[in-house]
C-alpha cells in the first residue's frame, strides 16, 4: 500500500499515542480545520483545500524526500526504536540474547571511529573472491554467493507461495541486476532521465576511483557497466507489464530453464544458494533470462568481475567508510530523489537496525510501546469494513449471481492479521558483535536470505508476517487471501489523548487502511485469485468484461492527471492502487454512515459529519513530496502521487459531491457518465 494509518482506543474515550508532533492548541482541537487552505475551493483541488494550510507551514526538511503525516508518525516510531536500541546497547546482556543483538548492532553502527578505521576492510574477502574468478563456472559460483549476501547481481530470487498451488512454496526468478531503479532509467529519452544517466556514469567512476582505480581505468569500468546494465534493461519488462500475474508466472523444470539459458547451470547455481531437491522454478520474464544468458556468453569475464565489484560496493556503501557513504548519498539520494543532506546518523543506524532485526525489536516494541487491546480494536474496525464489503457485493448491479457468490466466499474467508504476529521469527543463528558494522549487516543479510530459502520444501507458514509491528504500512497477499495491518498504524497525530470522532476514524482507519487492503483482493490483480489464494479465473466472461470496461475509465482518468511538466500518472501501472483507493473511500463512508455521527450528520467545528469524513480521508494523505522524488515515483511506483489518491477517488464518489456541493465546471467534477463505481 506504501503506507496506512490506523488508530487504537485505550478505553472508550482515550487514545494512546506513541508519538505526535508538538502542536498548537488549534491543531489539537481539530487538525481537520487547522490543516485546510480555505483560499482553495473544495471543488478546485480537494487535496490542497484539505491539507494546504499545513503544507504551507511545514516545508520539507533538507534530509527528507517528503514531509507530512507519514514523516510525523515514522519519526515517532524511530524515537521508540532508538530508545530500544540505546537501552539495549547500555545493558549488560547475555551473548545471543535479543538485547545483545539489538544493542551491539546499533552500537557498531554508531561507532564511526572504528568504521572509518576499517573503511572497506570488511569487504576485502568478498572482493578477493571476485578477483580469482577465471571462467563462467567461477562467475556463477560467485553470483550464487553474492546473492546470499543480498547483492542482487544478474537477477532477483525469492521464495513465496506458489500462485497456482498456494499450499506450497515456490522459487521465483525475476529480472534484476540494475544499478539504476528500473529499466526506464536506461531507455527513456527525456532530459531529466538523460541527466540521471550522465550522473550515474560519474558516480560509477567516482566509486571505482575510491576503490583505488586510476581515473582512466575507472572511466572504462563505468562505461562497461553501463553497457551491460543497458543490455539487461532492454530485456526487462515495463512497470505495467510486471502487474500481469499470468504473464509473469512461467513454471519450468530445471531442465527447461537450463535449455532456455544453456550458459547458466541452474542446478549448480541454486544448490550453492542453499536450495535442495529443486524440481521446478517460476520464471517471471523468460525473455530477460534469455538475454542474460547471451550476456554470460558474450561479455568477457573481466567485465563481469567489474560488474560484481560494483554490485558489492553498491550494496554495502552505506555501511563502510564515509567516502563511500557520502558518494552513495550524493547520487542515489540527492541526484535521483532531490534530498539535500543525509539524515542524522542515529536515524540511519536505527533504520538499518530495525530492518535487520525487525521481529526482535518488534517484540520489545509491542511489549513497551503498544497498549493492551491493540489487536481487538483493530479487528473490530476491520470486521466492520468487511461486513460493509459483503453488503456492497450483495447489492452490486453489474455482477451476475455466480460471480457474486464467489466474491462473497472470498470476503468471508479473507484472513485479517492485525497488531503483531502470534509467532515470532527465531533469530538465534544470527551473529552480531560490536566489531564491525558492515559485517553485522552482511550477517543479517545472509540470515534473512537463508531464512527465505529454507522455506522451500516445507509447509506454508500461515502465521508468518512479512511486515514488522513497528512498520508504518499494510499489505494484502493474494496467495494467502489475507490482509496485514501492523500495530504502529494506530497513530493519528494532533488529537492529544482524545479519541477523534468517528468521521476521522472511518476516514483514516476504515477507508484508507482496511477498506483499501480488502479491495486489493478485488482489484485488477487480486481479483484473479480465488478464496484459497490460487491464481484462478472465478469470474464469468460477462462479468470480467464489465469489470474491465469500468477499470478502463479509471485508467483514462488517471492518465490525464499531470504530475510534473510533461509527466502524467501512469494509469495502467497504478490501476490496482487506484481501485483500492476508490473502493476504500466508498467502503469507509458506507460504514461511517451506520454510526450515530454518520446518521445525524451533525456539525462539529463548522464541518458536517460527511465533510469531516472526506477531510479525514484526505488527512491520511497529507504529504508533500520533492519534485525529483515525484519524477522517480512515476517511473518506479505502482502508487499514484498522494494528491491524486485524494482527488481521484473523490471525483468518482457522489457522496463527496453532496458533502461539498461540487458543481459542473469545477475541476473536481466528473460527468456522471464517466464516474467509476466498482465495489
Amino acid at each position: 500500500m506504501n503506507r496506512t494509518f490506523t488508530l487504537l482506543a485505550m478505553t472508550a474515550m482515550t487514545i494512546f499515542i506513541t508519538c505526535r508532533p508538538s502542536a498548537k492548541p488549534a491543531d489539537i482541537n481539530d487538525p481537520l480545520a487547522a490543516n485546510r487552505d480555505t483560499t482553495v475551493a473544495p471543488g478546485t483541488n480537494f487535496f490542497y483545500y484539505a491539507n494546504g494550510g499545513w503544507i504551507k507551514r511545514n516545508p520539507i526538511p533538507s534530509s527528507e524526500r517528503a514531509n507530512g503525516i507519514w514523516l510525523t508518525i515514522e519519526d515517532g516510531v524511530k524515537d521508540a526504536v532508538k530508545e530500544i536500541c540505546e537501552s539495549s546497547a547500555n545493558a549488560s546482556a547475555t551473548i545471543g540474547s535479543n538485547k545483545q543483538k539489538i544493542g551491539d548492532f546499533f552500537a557498531s553502527g554508531m561507532d564511526t571511529l572504528t568504521i572509518e578505521k576499517m573503511d572497506i576492510k570488511p569487504l576485502e574477502a568478498e572482493f578477493n573472491k571476485i578477483d580469482v574468478i577465471k571462467d563462467i563456472p567461477g562467475l556463477l559460483s560467485s553470483i550464487a554467493h553474492l546473492q546470499t549476501l543480498q547483492v542482487g547481481a544478474m537477477f532477483s530470487i525469492y521464495v513465496g507461495r506458489d500462485d497456482k498451488v498456494p499450499t506450497q512454496y515456490a522459487i521465483f526468478l525475476n529480472q534484476g541486476g540494475l544499478g539504476l531503479p528500473n529499466r526506464d532509467y536506461y531507455l527513456n529519452t527525456d532530459a531529466r532521465t538523460a541527466n540521471i544517466r550522465s550522473e550515474y556514469l560519474k558516480h560509477l567512476q567516482s566509486m571505482f576511483q575510491k576503490l583505488g582505480y586510476e581515473p582512466i581505468a575507472a572511466g572504462k569500468n563505468s562505461k562497461d557497466i553501463m553497457a551491460l546494465e543497458t543490455s539487461l534493461a532492454k530485456a526487462s519488462r515495463k512497470l505495467e507489464d510486471l502487474r500481469d500475474p499470468y504473464k509473469n508466472y512461467n513454471k519450468m523444470t530445471i531442465e527447461e530453464l537450463n535449455k532456455l539459458t544453456p550458459s547458466i547451470d541452474w542446478n549448480i547455481l541454486l544448490k550453492e544458494m542453499g536450495v535442495a531437491k529443486l524440481d521446478t522454478v517460476v520464471v517471471g520474464q523468460p525473455e530477460f533470462f534469455k538475454a542474460l544468458n547471451a550476456n554470460v556468453k558474450s561479455v568477457s569475464i573481466d567485465h563481469w568481475k567489474t560488474y560484481l565489484r560494483w554490485n558489492l560496493i553498491n550494496t554495502y556503501a552505506a555501511y563502510v567508510g564515509r567516502q563511500f557513504e557520502d558518494q552513495n548519498f550524493n547520487f542515489y539520494s540527492r541526484t535521483i530523489y532531490g534530498i539535500q543532506e543525509p539524515k542524522p546518523r542515529w536515524k540511519r543506524v536505527v533504520e538499518k537496525t530495525n530492518r535487520s532485526l525487525g521481529e526482535v525489536i518488534g517484540q520489545e516494541y509491542v511489549a513497551n510501546y503498544l497498549p493492551k487491546g491493540t489487536k481487538e480494536k483493530l479487528v473490530e474496525i476491520g470486521n466492520n469494513i468487511r461486513n460493509e464489503t459483503r453488503e456492497r457485493i450483495q447489492r452490486l448491479d453489474w455482477m451476475t449471481e455466480p460471480t457474486r457468490q464467489m466474491a462473497l466466499k472470498k470476503i468471508e474467508t479473507m484472513v485479517m492479521k492485525v497488531g503483531y504476529p502470534d509467532k515470532w521469527k527465531d533469530y538465534s543463528e544470527l551473529e552480531v558483535s560490536r566489531d564491525s558494522y558492515a559485517q553485522n549487516v552482511m550477517n543479517a543479510h545472509k540470515w534473512s536470505f537463508n531464512y527465505m530459502i529454507r522455506k522451500y520444501g516445507n509447509p506454508v507458514d500461515r502465521l508468518e508476517w512479512n511486515m514488522f509491528p513497528q512498520t508504518y504500512n499494510a499489505y494484502y497477499d493474494p496467495t494467502g487471501n489475507e490482509i496485514v495491518v501492523p500495530g504502529c498504524n494506530i497513530i493519528v497525530p494532533g488529537y492529544g489523548k482524545k479519541l477523534p470522532d468517528d468521521a476521522v476514524l472511518y476516514g483514516i482507519i476504515g477507508g484508507s487502511t482496511f477498506g483499501h487492503e480488502i479491495i486489493h483482493g478485488f482489484d485488477d490483480q487480486g481479483s484473479q485469485y480465488d478464496e484459497t489464494g490460487r491464481l484462478n479465473n472465478w469470474w464469468t466472461k460477462e462479468d470480467r468484461e464489465k469489470f474491465e470496461a469500468r477499470t478502463k475509465l479509471l485508467i483514462e482518468q488517471y492518465n490525464n492527471y499531470v504530475v510534473l511538466d510533461s509527466l502524467h500518472v501512469r494509469g495502467e501501472a497504478t490501476l490496482g492502487e487506484n481501485i483500492a483507493d476508490l473502493g476504500g473511500i466508498q467502503l469507509g463512508y458506507s460504514a461511517f454512515k451506520k454510526t450515530s455521527q454518520g446518521k445525524s450528520n451533525e456539525t462539529l467545528n463548522g464541518l458536517t459529519a460527511d465533510q469531516r469524513y472526506f477531510l479525514g480521508f484526505a488527512y491520511a494523505w497529507m504529504v508533500q513530496i520533492r519534485d525529483e522524488s515525484l519524477a522517480a515515483q512515476i517511473m518506479t511506483d505502482v502508487h499514484s502521487p498522494v494528491q491524486f489518491r485524494v482527488i481521484g477517488p473523490m471525483a468518482n464518489t457522489p457522496d463527496f459531491y453532496r458533502a461539498f456541493n461540487i458543481q459542473p465546471g469545477e475541476p473536481m467534477y466528473r460527468d456522471e457518465k464517466i464516474r467509476v463505481s466498482l465495489w
